[in-house]
């Protein structure tokens, strides 16, 4: 089959509108990933041959119709040629569509939704998330994106693109990427609650980082993912892949040896399983298990 791609670029001036404010946080700890379809969640950096086959797999197959949403770059423009695109081709995916707008109402219309509704996959790739909650949170296309979802598709994301799809949104403010809570920028579009997403962990030195989250808001488990790792998340479990490792911090850790360490957070290693149920490590994953 010959490699088609589909470009569906809308480029408006940006739209900076209010956002509806954080909903409280609950009292009982409740944790949710997709109730169907799986999400693969990358912290930033090369997206290796691995992750890629994870997540194709679990679209169906690399001629699946795949929809990449490139608006953390922050271009304005993005053509059929686009840089981004380059490991999907290489991979050898058939049917691309680019979409992109920074206006709101379009981003709410049913014309520019369109190629989502026949999708498998969606991908985020990294740049700024404000960028992502400004265009599309609470608009038709986040909708859509969660029907992807419904259907038994894949959505994921890498570095910005990772942050995005958690309920709670970290390092989202428009001055810089080093505020971890941005009054107005935390929400995010909650296809894994409970839950915040740092990035380039190790390799950005940020292991720490999400514990200030987790102290003020002990009812959200905090993943931390270094560069070119990522979790595949299906239903109440996820798992490791990729080259580097995770951290899981759980402010209801209030004892242990982590503590004892001075730390609440402990790291996992890829094929390693986490249950976002019970929220603890339930060890590695059977391969026969996997797509």
């Amino acid at each position: 089959m010959g490699k088609t791609l589909v470009a569906l670029a809308v480029l408006c001036l940006p739209a900076f509108p209010a956002h509806p404010a954080l909903p409280a946080l609950s009292a009982d700890p409740v944790v949710k990933g997709p109730e169907r379809g799986a999400l693969v969640i990358v912290g930033g950096g090369r997206v290796g041959p691995e992750i890629l086959t994870r997540f194709f797999d679990l679209a169906g197959g690399r001629d699946a119709p795949l929809v990449v949403i490139p608006t953390a770059n922050g271009a304005d423009t993005f053509p059929d040629d686009w840089s981004g695109l380059k490991m999907f081709k290489d991979f050898g995916v058939t049917t691309i569509t680019l979409l992109h707008t920074t206006d709101r109402k379009i981003a709410d219309s049913e014309e520019f939704v369109r190629p989502i509704t026949t999708a498998r996959a969606v991908w985020f790739p990294g740049g700024r998330q404000w960028r992502l909650v400004d265009s599309y949170l609470h608009t038709r296309t986040q909708r859509e994106i969660e029907r992807v979802l419904e259907r038994g598709g894949v959505v994921g994301g890498s570095s910005a693109g990772a942050s995005i799809l958690a309920s709670y949104m970290v390092r989202g403010a428009r001055e810089n990427n080093d505020i971890m809570m941005a009054p107005g920028y935390e929400e995010g579009f909650g296809l894994i609650k409970g839950v915040a997403i740092d990035q380039h962990m190790l390799t950005r030195n940020r292991q720490d980082d999400l514990e200030e989250v987790v102290a003020k808001h002990p009812d959200v488990l905090g993943i931390g993912l270094d560069e070119s790792t990522a979790i595949v998340v299906r239903g109440q479990q996820f798992e490791v892949t990729g080259a580097s490792k995770v951290a899981i911090h759980d402010g209801r850790i209030v004892k242990g040896a982590q503590e004892r360490h001075g730390k609440k957070y402990f790291f996992m290693a890829p094929g390693e399983r986490y249950d976002l149920t019970k929220l603890e490590r339930i060890g590695k994953a059977n391969r026969s298990e996997q797509p």
